[in-house]
């Protein structure tokens, strides 16, 4: 393990790894910690060239960029690797030379929340826990109580009574002690905490275990290799022989590319923070040569983030938020400081984007690219169509566009996008009036 210190994002106080198990002393909850590492340690140990030969297709091929101290903590259930793709059609259809979509609703439990959840039950278990637990919308505790499973953790996930039936099924399915809280996701949160430090469970809560980040850069890391290896003609998502010429290439790279924007929903703020934590430490390795713009997309129902950002702060001030997107819908984005310095620091910016839009582009991404996505993911494009329509995007810019969910998560949404199906007579004058029509 290569951490240097954990480093309070607030008053930038540093703390020895193992000082400190969750957020700064000295600011509470509020104290959000990074984990830093000794890159020129890592630089010695290994680069671009080594990872791109190796074999593990999932994040642990990025051992070296991780908080784990030993390979024996890892779950066995394979996360991360998830498939980057050009959008033909849809890049087509917005005027865009190079759009990639990437899809981490294809991880075990459908959502990109499985990468934070493997380090941190990894990390759960390098400590001896006995009990993990997190507070979730849905997305976040379905990665955690699958993980955890094939880990043999026992789970406790606090969710709103209001959470999507699908996504409270994963959490039974998967054996977790599921508690639906009667009231607000914010309302989760804080009693997950105390519940917590009442019975010595292991949080992972987001932005308060500060190795939810750490798995989540892990994204970041698969686009930069993955863009690289497409421009090589080394990897396709969907060819094996590609992927073997991976492994078996006489010169790998010996640095990544990077995309000129990346669009990522924001709920509370923790994806879009990891993603640009990711970045930042491929660009202090001197893996990457420049940064991309995080182009951070919200519900206009659920627009803490944006709010502050417009405002040019970045103290978060919470709203009632009201949005389809459950996996985005937050009062107060737990991470949201981070989320907003992200796109400041970027150069990015925030978009707003209407329950409507969300729904549309819900089935827009379905029948254009046969890619079928939760709310919280088909924001994320939203944002970019909208983005397209203001002149804000560059034609010739490399777009990636992050989808979080897949659309199994939320089939109320997606009958609500889809419409009805017609029903018909068992005969063939039925058939012949129905596609008359």
């Amino acid at each position: 393990m290569f951490v240097s210190f954990l480093q309070c994002t607030l008053c930038g106080k540093r703390y020895a790894p193992n000082a400190v198990k969750y957020v700064c002393p000295d600011h509470g909850e509020s104290g959000v910690l990074d984990v830093v590492y000794d890159y020129a340690e890592i630089n010695r140990h290994t680069a671009p060239a080594q990872i791109a030969q190796a074999s593990d297709k999932s994040i642990w091929r990025y051992w070296d960029l991780l908080p784990l101290e030993t390979r024996d903590s890892v779950p066995p259930l394979p996360i991360g690797w998830t498939p980057l793709w050009r959008a033909g059609f849809l890049g087509r259809s917005l005027g865009l030379q190079n759009l990639y979509f990437k899809d981490d609703g294809r991880n075990p439990t459908a959502s990109f929340k499985d990468r934070a959840s493997a380090v941190v039950v990894a990390k759960a278990c390098e400590l001896g826990a006995d009990i993990i637990t997190t507070a979730s919308t849905g997305n976040a505790g379905a990665a955690l109580a699958g993980v955890a499973a094939s880990a043999r953790l026992p789970s406790v996930i606090f969710v709103p009574e209001n959470a999507p039936p699908a996504k409270i099924a994963q959490l039974l399915i998967y054996g977790a002690r599921v508690l639906l809280v009667r009231g607000s996701y914010d309302q989760a949160f804080e009693l997950c905490l105390a519940a917590s430090k009442e019975f010595g469970w292991y949080c992972r809560s987001t932005a308060y275990n500060p190795y939810t980040t750490e798995g989540k850069k892990t994204g970041a890391l698969e686009i930069c290799e993955q863009l690289t290896l497409i421009n090589q003609g080394l990897y396709s998502p969907v060819t094996r022989a590609s992927r073997e010429m991976l492994v078996q290439q006489i010169e790998p790279p010996d640095h990544w590319e990077v995309p000129d924007r990346i669009f990522v929903s924001v709920g509370d703020g923790n994806i879009i923070s990891g993603i640009w934590k990711g970045l930042r430490d491929l660009y202090a390795l001197g893996w990457i040569d420049r940064l991309p713009k995080l182009m951070g997309i919200q519900a206009e129902g659920a627009a803490a983030c944006y709010n502050a950002w417009r405002a040019g702060t970045d103290q978060i001030t919470p709203v009632h938020a009201n949005t389809v997107a459950d996996s985005i819908s937050a009062d107060l984005p737990r991470d949201g400081v981070r989320a907003v310095r992200a796109v400041r620091e970027s150069g990015g910016e925030y978009i707003t984007v209407s329950d409507q839009e969300i729904l549309d582009e819900i089935r827009e991404l379905a029948r254009g690219e046969g890619v079928f996505v939760e709310p919280a993911a088909s924001a994320a494009y939203a944002g970019l169509v909208k983005a397209v329509r203001a002149q804000k995007i560059d034609p010739a810019e490399t777009i990636v566009v992050m989808l979080t969910g897949s659309g199994l998560k939320d089939i109320h949404s997606a009958m609500r996008a889809a419409g009805n199906a017609q029903v018909i007579q068992p005969t063939l004058e039925a058939v012949r009036a129905a596609i008359a029509n």
